[in-house]
């Protein structure tokens, strides 16, 4: 069977390298078609181009290992390109786009946390504390809690931020007996 004037698995194949190159071009510049096919997944090129290199991928492969009619063939390619583009569109493309990491962070938010004294807080002075977050480590001047010390490599509580400055407590585990 031809088409175009290329027999069925020349076409497969033409098709696979179209949509793999069409596939990686849309990885490279996806934040310049951001939006296209936001109502409608299946309009949306990170499912749509993907589901084209598997019908072509699956086709190719049955064409060339099997003697199977080529309507068999492009049914099962389809079928088999439903099936991964439905496990790559919900275990992967829309896990990824309710992700949101960022590694911002505010002092604010860090009000609550516990961290570790590197520099010993004495009273009415200031002292360093680091606190371990998923953006590493990080150090911040701190003051003790009215006002009293606090010594090297006690935990805390970080109670505050005023002006810049960590208002904590020493840290006092709850454990049960």
């Amino acid at each position: 069977m031809e088409i175009f004037g290329m027999s069925l698995v020349q076409m497969y194949l033409v098709v696979l390298i179209i949509s793999g190159l069409a596939t990686v071009l849309y990885v490279l510049f996806s934040d310049l078609a951001e939006g296209i096919g936001e109502g409608t997944p299946l309009l949306d090129p990170a499912v749509l181009l993907p589901f084209i290199t598997f019908v072509s991928a699956s086709g190719y492969v049955l064409e060339l290992t099997t003697s199977w009619h080529s309507g068999l063939i492009i049914s099962i390619a389809l079928i088999i390109a439903v099936i991964l583009d439905f496990l790559l569109y919900f275990f992967v493309l829309l896990p990824l786009r309710s992700a949101e990491v960022s590694l911002a962070y505010t002092d604010e938010s860090l009000v609550g946390q516990v961290g570790k004294v590197i520099v010993p807080v004495p009273k009415d002075g200031f002292g360093e504390i680091v606190i371990e977050s998923v953006n590493g480590i990080i150090s911040k001047r701190a003051a003790g809690y009215e006002n009293e010390p606090i010594e090297y490599d006690k935990e805390v509580l970080i109670m505050e931020v005023r002006d810049g400055t960590f208002i904590v407590k020493e840290y006092e585990p709850f454990r049960f007996k």
